[in-house]
This record gives C-alpha cells, structure tokens and sequence, in this order.
C-alpha cells in the first residue's frame, strides 16, 4: 500500500477516535440527541473527505501529467485547458445544495429542538403572567416598580441617582439640558420621539440649502437656556418666533407634530425606551428586552424625578 494512503488512513482514524472520546468522556456523551449525534457524525465525515481528498490530489500531482487542448489565448507562454469540470467536484457541489434546501425545510434548526427557541418560549410565556400579575399596577407601587426596573437597566449609564455620571449619560432630573437643545437645534433630530419618523429640521430649514441660517448662534443659545431653565428666561421671544409653531406656546408639543420639552410624558419616554435615541453625548439603545409594564414603569419612575 502506498505511504500516503496508510498515513491518511492512521490520520483518520486518530482524528475519528479523538473526536469519539471526547464526546464520550463528557457527562451524559451523546445523551440521545439526535443533533449532537449528526454533530458526530458530520464532524468524522469532514476529517475523512478531507483527507482522502487531500491525499488524491497530492497523489495526482504526484503521478499525473497535464492533458488536454488548450484555449487560444495564454499570458506568458501560461494558458488554460479546455478541460471540462471535475465530476466529482460538480456531485459534491450538487449534493450540497440538495443539503442546503433540505436544511433549511425539513431538516434542524426548523424541525427539531432548539435551546433558544425554548429560552423565548418561556420569556414569552413569563411576559404573558408578569403582564397579567401586574396589569392593574399603578400610582405609587408603579414608580417603585419602576426604580427597581432603572436599578437594574438603567443605572450603568445614568447613575443610582440618574444623574448622568457627570455628563457621560442624559442627567434625567431635568427635562432637557441646555447643550442637548443646542444640539437639537443646530444639527436636527430624527429620534422616532413621536413613535414614527418626524424629522426636526436643523437650523438652516428642510428646504434651505445650507447657505443662511434660520437663527442666529445667539438666539440658539438663548433659546436653549430658556428650555433648559423649564420655558422660563430671556429666550422666550425667540421661542415664540422659531419653535411654538410645532412646540406649542407652552413647550408641551402637538400629537403628530412635535414633542413636549417642557415636562416629562409617558408617551415621549416609551418612545425612548421603544426607539433608543441619538443626542449630543451619543447613541442610547432602544430596550427590546423590558416589557411594556417595565417600560411604562420606567417612565413613570423618570416622571417622578422632575416633580
């Protein structure tokens, strides 16, 4: 027998048996999991395609002349044989797609157990009892519900106390600080605050080309401060000019037109939680994984910090 045959051979079999006791010396070994078997089983089978292909090419290099008609053109003196595909390149290529659709139809993950499709199961089943338990919460126990919610959410970023760890997240004490209107203003915003996309212009207008500004760096600054200052200040005129249209005479928005940035809402922090938010410090992720009982709880409990 030639050398490279029976070395492939030891190869496969100590690859094959290292595979085996591995599985085998765990807790359980296969465990009568009809995946963690096809895992086995594809596992020895790549070992031995693999080498047994590797050894027919190194042997046909080995052996084999080159033969064939050549095209016409070459680079070099280097050109190309007219050869048709490999057979058993273009079965192994067939079978794979046969194996593909039958994967991805009949065969695991779709039609057979899958530890995260029960992990979302229970979440899904649990989310139905939580929000059946505590439907009817509300005033007082909702708010401490709530901060329970934040302690555990929310505080890597805006503090125990929701603060903002000195600027690193939004300081949820207050409704808007004045850099964050600042920032509004000159840039735009796009935050889905409305539960849809309603775009905020930036200070030069939807429709400007970006060539003359619709307000001036000292009214935005003095516009910002009277936002931040809970609508109150010198910057009211300005307000009255460039933001009551959409904002509303009180700061406190329109249905479908603009927010409330004068006081916390539910319905602005759902959104939040729903959406996520970009503003001048960063990017805050939406919060996929709370419920709608956590969320509502959450703002509540942010709702109760302003008062």
């Amino acid at each position: 027998m030639n050398k490279l045959y029976l070395w492939g051979i030891i190869f496969t079999a100590l690859m094959a048996g290292l595979t085996y006791g591995s599985i085998m010396g765990t807790k359980g070994g296969l465990n009568d999991d009809i995946v963690n078997t096809l895992t086995v089983v594809a596992a020895v089978s790549l070992v031995v395609i693999t080498v047994f292909v590797v050894i027919k090419y190194v042997r046909q290099m080995q052996v084999d002349t080159a033969s064939g008609e050549l095209v016409e053109d070459n680079w070099d003196g280097i050109g190309e044989y007219t050869n048709s595909v490999p057979t058993g390149w273009a079965v192994i290529f067939l079978g794979t797609l046969v194996w593909a659709a039958w994967y991805w139809t009949l065969g695991y993950p779709t039609n057979a157990y899958s530890s995260i499709g029960e992990y979302n199961q229970d979440v899904a089943e649990h989310d139905k009892k939580f929000a059946a338990k505590y439907a009817a919460i509300e005033g007082e126990r909702l708010v401490e519900m709530g901060e329970s919610v934040f302690l555990a959410e929310c505080k890597v970023c805006h503090g125990l106390v929701a603060d903002g760890i000195d600027g690193t997240a939004a300081d949820l004490r207050v409704r808007l600080e004045s850099k964050t209107v600042k920032d509004v203003i000159i840039n735009g915003s796009n935050n889905m605050l409305m539960g849809s996309e309603n775009p905020m212009p930036n200070r030069y207008g939807l429709f400007n080309a970006n060539t003359e500004s619709l307000i001036t760096d000292a009214e935005i600054d003095l516009v910002s401060d009277y936002v931040a200052n809970g609508m109150s200040g010198a910057g009211a005129e300005v307000f009255a000019g460039a933001c009551a249209t959409c904002h509303g005479a009180d700061g406190k928005g329109m249905e479908y037109v603009a927010p409330n940035i004068a006081t916390y809402d539910e319905n602005l922090l759902m959104n939040v939680l729903n959406h996520g938010k970009k503003g001048s410090i960063g990017k805050m992720p939406a919060f996929d994984r709370l419920n709608t009982k956590q969320k509502e709880a959450v703002s509540a409990y942010v709702i109760s910090l302003s008062k």
